[in-house]
């Protein structure tokens, strides 16, 4: 073929991945030339337009797009997040590159972190950026911040917050690692994904030619990456179905990995809101199949009806669970079915690690003021995460998932012969402890005990939540439970509590992580 000439913005990150495509081709053995373009989107941050402004989509592609059916460029190379669901008239996407890490990095001044908040934001920030995705997800999660748009280039940005023109911005975590950016003078939280959900397709390059060109659809096929583009396709498809350009607050990961039988898995989380100051519906999926996977996730959420909840803890007006809920109309109340009483320690064993299963523990544990050292921490989820962090601590391993015994085996990995000790509840069922290899590096020291306290319970709720196997019990001690009653079991345990006392499977849904946003997905789902 002929040489191959990449079309593409002429901003810092736009030319990387121009490059970066480049590079793939010359590889591969083909000739390649980058031509600059100016875009309307380049202009608009000269002119410092808000995204959520701009009239239309596709404000970053379309000059590229129009010389690419003008023949003046072969390939045009776009961030994927940029480009329009549909393709104009005559052009295609005819590959995507690998993915680089899709997560938000939240990039704070040192003068202005607080380690006991959320996302180690001090109170009342005033945090960059111009996507209503972010905004949206942002003020659900901290509504005390204050956003101020921010334009321009990476780069730019960056300076902008050295300026002290902001306390705090967002970006795109791929576009910072592609460009190698030093950011030792910053403090940086990189967000995961599965709590503040991506642009859909972000972190991967669009490749967009004619689609009569079937010679460079050969090309770019040696250099796509198959198993991103039916992943992301599940995302845009989502974006698609909303009728989502850069105004709408819509997030969409999918990723997949194997089950214990070996399945590939499906995994989708979706953060979706009306306007970028209302608060997201934000829901977790998982599918065997990704036919027709974007369709049932979107009629699900556009079908999404206020339900009467309760939830077996007591509930902090300020905490994320009752606040999403009822700003979504949902009816809810909370109480917690079991109360604890403080067990004193006696002393404080010598370990090389301490593992806390969950914010009790942090609490009763700490609250003694123990003197722990150097020691290493490990805990389960962000939940208990966070409680260390208001403590002042933070932890080296945080389990994520909702299999106690998964994640005792991958700390077991990493522990080794190490001592750990575990600060628990009186009676607790240990499935943590029972992975370690060495039981005699496992050190067990009860610092609270775990007392029931049912109460009778409206018979008209419709979602239950409950969060611990203890809660389980203690409900059931005053209560039925309704065949059209639906369950949401906080982790494996709480779920095979539920199912001793008969509950049907079908009528119950794990939560994906210990915490209120698991919670809050959780209850979406049976909505």
């Amino acid at each position: 073929m002929k040489k191959i000439i990449i079309g593409t913005r002429g901003s810092d990150l736009a030319l990387w991945q121009a490059n970066y495509t480049k590079n793939l081709l010359e590889k591969k053995g083909y000739e390649v030339e980058i031509k600059i373009i100016q875009t309307t989107g380049d202009k608009s941050q000269e002119w410092n337009t808000s995204f959520d402004k701009l009239e239309g989509k596709g404000f970053f592609t379309k000059e590229l797009e129009e010389e690419l059916l003008a023949g003046t460029i072969d390939i045009a190379v776009h961030s994927h997040k940029d480009v329009h669901t549909t393709n104009p008239d005559g052009l295609i996407i005819a590959g995507v590159s690998m993915r680089e890490d899709p997560s938000e990095l939240l990039i704070i001044r040192k003068d202005c972190v607080d380690e006991s908040k959320k996302f180690s934001l001090k109170e009342n920030s005033i945090v960059g950026t111009s996507s209503a995705r972010r905004k949206s997800q942002l003020l659900a999660f901290r509504p005390d911040v204050e956003i101020k748009d921010l334009r321009g280039n990476v780069p730019t940005r960056i300076k902008k917050l050295a300026d002290k023109q902001y306390d705090a911005i967002l970006l795109a975590n791929a576009g910072v690692e592609r460009l190698e950016i030093n950011l030792d003078e910053f403090h940086c939280e990189k967000l995961s994904p599965y709590e503040f959900v991506p642009a859909p397709a972000q972190g991967v390059l669009a490749w967009q030619i004619k689609e009569t060109n079937d010679e460079l659809l050969t090309i770019i096929d040696k250099i796509s990456e198959l198993d991103i583009l039916i992943k992301i396709n599940v995302e845009r498809r989502i974006l698609n179905l909303f009728d989502g350009g850069c105004a709408l607050p819509l997030g969409a990961y999918c990723e997949a990995d194997h089950d214990k039988d070996d399945r590939l898995k499906f995994k989708t989380w979706v953060s979706v809101a009306d306007t970028w100051n209302a608060q997201p519906k934000q829901l977790y999926f998982e599918s065997f199949f990704t036919d027709e996977l974007a369709e049932r996730i979107t009629s699900h959420i556009k079908q999404i009806s206020p339900k009467k909840v309760f939830i077996t803890k007591n509930l902090r007006e300020k905490d994320y669970l009752p606040r999403a809920l009822k700003k979504l109309n949902f009816p809810i109340e909370g109480k917690s079915l079991i109360e604890f009483k403080e067990i004193p320690m006696s002393f404080l064993p010598k370990s090389d690690w301490i593992f806390f299963s969950s914010k009790h523990a942090v609490r009763y544990f700490f609250n003694q003021k123990p003197e722990i050292g150097k020691v290493k921490i490990g805990c389960v989820g962000k939940a208990t995460a966070q409680e260390l962090r208001a403590f002042g601590f933070r932890a080296e391993f945080i389990g994520q998932s909702t299999d106690t015994k998964l994640i005792g085996k991958q700390f077991s990995s990493i522990a080794g012969n190490a001592t750990v000790l575990f600060p628990i509840a009186k009676d607790s069922l240990q499935s943590i402890q029972h992975q370690i290899i060495k039981q005699d590096k496992v050190i067990n020291l009860p610092v609270y005990v775990t007392l029931k306290h049912s109460i009778e319970i409206d018979s008209n709720v419709e979602i239950i939540v409950f969060t611990s196997p203890s809660n389980v019990d203690a409900f059931f001690e005053k209560n039925k439970f309704s065949v059209t009653q639906k369950a949401v079991a906080m982790g494996e345990a709480t779920q095979k509590a539920l199912v001793k006392k008969k509950v049907l499977e079908k009528q119950i849904v794990i939560t994906n992580s210990f915490d209120d946003l698991g919670l809050f997905q959780a209850i979406l789902q049976l909505s």
